[in-house]
């Protein structure tokens, strides 16, 4: 049987990079980790071939070879999604359907004619058996969790590496805290199930192996939800396996409790992690206690944030504007808390209600959900009645996106952070595409964008001040200028122009 696994678009976001790809010769962030894991579960002797419509078109000839089509998705890529089922459907070709977009909302993919639901490790082997018996059934779901000690390596040969910014790899699902916005729970559960050092290793010398040298991300919602395995096991393994490699590089999220524990601190930056996304969501206790972000409460924010930035991570923060506690004043504090954190790349969102989530129940409980879900917390738009009044979040919530994204607010955060931001330990070797980039960005921000004055200055303080950390500013410099054209095209309201400061 021939298998198509389609990987619909992401639209333009700040988590696409779109724009701060072309710096490096990348036409994707990162492959699909899910449909690779996928490809892996059905029967060997099945003909399977991945389109990445990120970085490549899908063709009718592709339609065509197929017997079965595999689409797999977030809700952020819910269009494209939708085009591909109509094209598929177009031609009589059946789609089998799973992933978090669908398993959120079956309801609304009708022409789907199977949708393979929750875990692929324990739905789609009851699918392939009834598909073999000839009696496939519309909706196949699962009452539990899946046992990832049995979860197969990814199909990494479905892919091209080198199209890709950065691979990934997953070492756990679930996560222990209870945010009421969050659906990770709902999808994977409270308890962190982990898969052991040997699943992990082994994902890395497959992708090592394959010619890889740069960023791999650990997709676990929060990697330290188990932190005694974390240190007596995985990263000691990691720390290990680095002996004989050079070059890759790691970076996750976690929750901020990762500042209370130096010595898994000292361990993750030995491993070779640089960085990791953070949810802060709020400097606002009332507003923390409200989303249930307990993890976040009775501590000093910009303490915790510093202690790891000062370990050698540079902290990613995600941010929420919309809780029903926010007064006008939120705009103004988020703005003074991201730049005095020096947290660079700040993802600041319009509070939204995901499906399944304790947030979408209640919401719509109250007559408050009145949109789909789009899956991006960064686009300007929310599928809830806020307390304030949609005009007036949507007003701060532009203030801020102008605030922090403008040249100099943007740069001077990234000299905060290079300030107290330990030199890695761990070297990317410089290839041909990094090398390029370094001119890429001299000069389309250092001679063509209207930052140049913020870029230069950047240059030249970072060489005199932190030569180490060159590589750092000359990325979150890329960073920006995506960030920046995000702003400008789908969430600011005076034309597309941040102001200058």
């Amino acid at each position: 049987m021939n298998i198509l696994l389609i990987y619909p678009k992401f639209p333009d976001t700040f988590w696409s990079f779109t724009y701060a790809l072309s710096f490096i010769g990348k036409k994707a962030a990162f492959p699909p980790l899910g449909l690779l894991t996928v490809a892996s579960l059905l029967p060997e002797e099945w003909s399977k071939r991945l389109v990445d419509v990120n970085v490549e078109n899908l063709t009718d000839k592709d339609l065509l070879w197929a017997d079965m089509a595999f689409i797999g998705g977030m809700a952020v890529q819910r269009k494209s999604a939708e085009q591909i089922i109509d094209r598929c459907t177009a031609l009589n070709l059946r789609v089998v359907a799973g992933g978090p977009l669908f398993t959120s909302e079956p309801d609304e993919f009708k022409y789907v004619d199977h949708l393979v639901l929750d875990e692929a490790e324990l739905t789609l082997p009851a699918f392939l058996a009834d598909l073999q018996n000839k009696e496939p059934k519309k909706i196949y779901r699962a009452s539990g969790f899946c046992d990832i000690h049995t979860t197969p390596s990814p199909s990494w040969e479905l892919v091209e590496t080198k199209r890709y910014a950065s691979m990934n790899i997953q070492f756990s699902r679930g996560c222990p805290f209870n945010c009421e916005f969050c659906n990770v729970t709902t999808l994977f559960g409270h308890r962190p199930r982990i898969k052991t050092s040997q699943q992990v290793i082994e994902d890395l010398d497959r992708i090592y192996a394959s010619g890889w040298r740069s960023s791999i991300f650990f997709v676990d919602d929060n990697f330290i939800g188990n932190k005694n395995y974390l240190k007596t096991v995985l990263l000691p393994a990691i720390i290990e396996w680095r002996k004989n490699k050079k070059g890759c590089v790691f970076f996750t999220e976690a929750s901020i409790n990762l500042a209370d524990d130096p010595e898994l601190l000292e361990m993750m930056v030995t491993a070779g992690f640089d960085s990791v996304f953070i949810g802060i969501e709020s400097p606002d206790e009332v507003g923390l206690t409200e989303c249930h972000k307990t993890q976040n409460k009775n501590r000093d924010l910009l303490e915790s944030v510093s202690i790891i930035q000062r370990s050698g991570l540079q902290v990613m923060g995600g941010f929420i504007v919309g809780f029903d506690s926010d007064k006008p004043s939120i705009f103004q504090k988020q703005i003074d808390f991201i730049q005095k954190s020096g947290i660079v790349t700040a993802m600041v969102g319009m509070l939204q209600a995901p499906p399944g989530t304790r947030l979408f129940d209640r919401l719509q409980r109250e007559s408050r959900v009145v949109n789909t879900f789009s899956g991006d917390n960064v686009d300007g738009t929310t599928n809830i009645i806020p307390q304030m009044g949609i005009d007036s979040l949507l007003d701060g919530y532009r203030t801020i996106m102008k605030q922090i994204y403008s040249p100099k607010n943007y740069y001077q955060r990234i000299r905060t952070l290079l300030k107290e931001l330990k030199r890695p330990e761990i070297k990317q070797p410089v290839n041909f595409q990094r090398f390029l980039s370094v001119f890429r960005s001299a000069f389309r921000l250092g001679l063509l964008g209207k930052e140049r004055f913020q870029y230069w200055r950047l240059m030249f303080w970072t060489m005199i001040r932190k030569p180490g950390l060159m590589p750092v500013a000359i990325t979150l410099s890329i960073y920006g200028y995506h960030y920046r054209k995000i702003c400008e095209l789908y969430i600011l309201e005076d034309g597309g122009h941040i102001v200058q400061q």
